[in-house]
């Protein structure tokens, strides 16, 4: 991302009544376009910068599991026979099972993810599985046997590439997903199981953890290899039980998150240097032999940090030696916390993660009707992501997944009495506000066809093609009167449109994806949220122009009056902006949205002071506030602070930055460790710069 940035100190503002305006609504907004459908259109991705020059801010990712997408050859369904332990487990009736979709499927359907207005695409794991185990079947991906080819039910190495050149000739950037902590299910234990790998007792459900209070008093396991499945594993090294941490089931909490097999799957040791080492020439070797544009990396909460400290800048660095200059990583940590979730971008050196807060915030506040000040505490918190490589705008945001289940679910499960528009609605403005909020979009397949599901896990994961599993055909679509016993590769249902209309909007206006975000908007009572994206980038057309987007999450029609600081305001998208005394004036039909933005750009003060304030601990993290003023404290005042640490050598480092008052640094106490004093950084849009040092004794 360009760095030339400033930013603009924004509080709430508390919205209030304003009397009746003009109602104007674009053809994408929620309330009276719920039905309305649009010619598909060629795709955002045509009109961005080349996909190897272009930043992870320009980008809204599709989330598919290739097995639940499409089938472009049948022939590949059941696996390869000539690898037992990677075929079978074809049954179009079981959502359990391999349902046959291929990554040749993904290539034929290029077309419809282009118009859908994606710019990358990301694939659960498609590396050589082990296809059955205990009772599942390995249609997600994520037991993986091989590191070296695609799992033969998705079809060949060449088939992936084709998938990457077409989808680059698109310019359209592919991810894949890895896994990193466990394998698929081969090693067993012999105080836990028989010679065929089946478990002691026949009610058993597992295989205790052993704590290291356990190890010091003599315990352990036995592992060993059955028969069948020795060597099966590839690259070789991963077929020795000496780098596993062999301690049993883990309980997801304390150190049995990082070391216990994950539902049974083989634990790796990633403490060890000869694990890093051989995990890292796995992965800088498909980097290598694909070109992907990226990883999504999954499970990361349950691997040892030193790990990611290691493998993040070292697969980074390959990548971009090999002409992948914007090759981008993003972690799984399944937390809502931001203290949680900004340990593996700040501590573990990983470029982003998914953002869980956003996902659970949204649902609270969207579909289960919680209080709207719910998201205003989010993105204030956004602190705690603000370090010396790495920030908030960097986050995937999303609404649902294979794991949690989806959006649709959330709207049927918590408003069964809504009716079918009001119940499209929902999911049109969460996507909206997904889009144009900070962060990087990502839409879970199928969400764009309505799709609901019964739950989390298999029950969302239904087909695009037609399918045959009953527990999927008896599902009520949004936007739609079909079901998934029907082809889903609609150009026409509305929630297509939808988001196609949203990304192209997203890509019009660089504001509203490279902007900074700040809350500007919250009246709980009414249900309105709003935020300004300002674009902070002194080389940018749209420099410090102030996009202001207010959401109406009630199902009433409600007023809103904003300070405009003594500019004028046109609008982009919704309802048509009255300005009167002084004011922004918008009204907002249920479940809807406007887009206005200044004529000007936005003007600040003289920068007059650094005081600092008191510090304080709080979630394992230091907090270093500070009070930045400004000759006319009325103005919408503007300025990046950054903070640097006094090194032993003399020299400064950069540790944090903040662009929202108020300003303050968010670190992990090792940042600071031998730290006595640091130097603070004011500068505004003129490019006045004030810098004070100050004593952390």
């Amino acid at each position: 991302m360009n760095k030339k940035r400033l930013a603009i100190a924004l509080s709430i503002a508390l919205l209030q009544g304003c009397g009746s305006s003009q109602t104007e609504q674009d053809v994408s907004q929620p309330a009276p376009q719920a039905v309305e459908t649009a010619d598909v259109k060629s795709g955002v991705s045509e009109t961005l910068p080349n996909y190897l020059s272009r930043d992870i801010q320009d980008e809204v990712f599709y989330f598919v599991m290739p097995d639940r997408f499409h089938n472009a050859k049948p022939e590949n369904d059941e696996g390869d026979p000539s690898r037992p332990i990677s075929f079978g487990g074809l049954d179009k009736t079981s959502k359990w099972a391999f349902h046959g979709g291929d990554i040749a499927g993904l290539e034929a359907k290029l077309d419809y993810l282009q118009g859908l207005g994606i710019t990358s695409i990301w694939m659960t794991p498609v590396l050589r599985n082990k296809a059955i185990q205990k009772d599942g079947f390995g249609h997600h991906g994520y037991w993986v046997v091989d590191f070296t080819e695609i799992d033969p039910h998705f079809g060949s190495n060449d088939d992936l590439k084709s998938l990457i050149e077409k989808a680059h000739e698109r310019n359209i950037k592919v991810f894949f997903d890895i896994i990193t902590n466990h394998t698929a299910d081969v090693i067993k234990y012999t105080e836990c199981h028989n010679e065929l790998g089946k478990y002691l007792e026949k009610d058993q459900k597992g295989c205790d953890y052993l704590s290291r209070e356990d190890l010091a008093a003599g315990k352990s396991y036995t592992p060993f290899v059955p028969e069948k499945e020795v060597g099966k594993k590839v690259p070789e090294w991963l077929n020795d039980p000496k780098y596993y941490n062999n301690r049993g089931d883990t309980f997801w909490e304390g150190e049995s998150s990082i070391k216990g097999d994950f539902a049974g799957l083989d634990d790796i040791d990633t403490s060890q240097p000869e694990v890093i080492e051989g995990l890292t020439t796995v992965f800088k070797n498909l980097v290598s032999e694909f070109k992907p544009d990226g990883f999504r990396i999954d499970t990361v909460r349950h691997v040892d940090i030193e790990f990611w400290q290691s493998f993040s800048p070292a697969v980074i660095a390959h990548a971009q030696s090999i002409g992948i200059p914007q090759f981008f990583m993003f972690g799984e940590v399944y937390d809502g916390n931001p203290a949680g979730l900004s340990k593996y971008t700040t501590t573990g050196k990983l470029p982003s993660v998914l953002d869980f807060g956003f996902a659970f915030n949204t649902k609270d506040v969207v579909f289960e009707n919680k209080d709207v000040s719910q998201l205003a505490n989010l993105f204030s918190n956004d602190d705690y992501f603000r370090d010396g490589d790495s920030e908030p705008g960097n986050l995937l945001t999303f609404l649902g997944n294979h794991d949690m289940g989806r959006a649709g679910n959330f709207i049927e499960t918590n408003n069964p009495s809504l009716s079918e528009e009001d119940k499209l609605k929902r999911s049109q403005i969460a996507h909206a506000f997904m889009y144009f909020s900070r962060g990087i979009p990502v839409i879970y397949y199928g969400d764009e066809q309505g799709f609901t599901g019964d739950g989390g896990d298999v029950d969302a994961r239904e087909d695009m093609d037609p399918s045959q599993v009953d527990v999927y055909n008896d599902n009520n679509l949004l936007g739609s009167k079909t079901t998934t016993a029907a082809n889903n590769f609609d150009t026409q249902h509305p929630l297509y449109q939808t988001l196609s209309d949203l990304s192209s909007t997203r890509f019009a206006h660089r504001s509203l994806y490279k902007g900074e975000h700040f809350n500007r908007v919250l009246d709980s009572e009414k249900r309105l949220y709003g935020f300004s994206r300002i674009d902070l980038d002194a080389d940018s057309k749209s420099f410090m122009q102030d996009y202001l987007v207010v959401f109406n999450f009630s199902d009433q029609t409600q007023k809103a009056s904003v300070d405009a600081q003594g500019m004028e305001y046109e609008s982009v998208k919704g309802a048509s902006v009255n300005m009167s005394n002084g004011t922004v004036n918008l009204e907002l039909p249920a479940y809807s949205y406007a887009i206005v933005r200044s004529k000007a750009s936005l003007a600040g003060s003289t920068l007059v002071d650094i005081k600092q304030e008191k510090s304080y601990s709080e979630n394992d993290r230091v907090f270093l506030p500070f009070d930045v003023s400004f000759e006319d404290s009325t103005k919408l005042n503007l300025a990046e602070v950054s903070f640097y640490k006094h090194l032993a050598d003399g020299t400064k480092e950069r540790f944090a930055f903040d662009t929202t008052a108020p300003y303050r640094a968010v670190v992990t106490h090792d940042v600071l460790e031998g730290v006595s004093d640091i130097t603070v950084t004011a500068q505004n849009f003129a490019g006045q710069s004030i810098s004070k040092t100050f004593s952390l004794k």
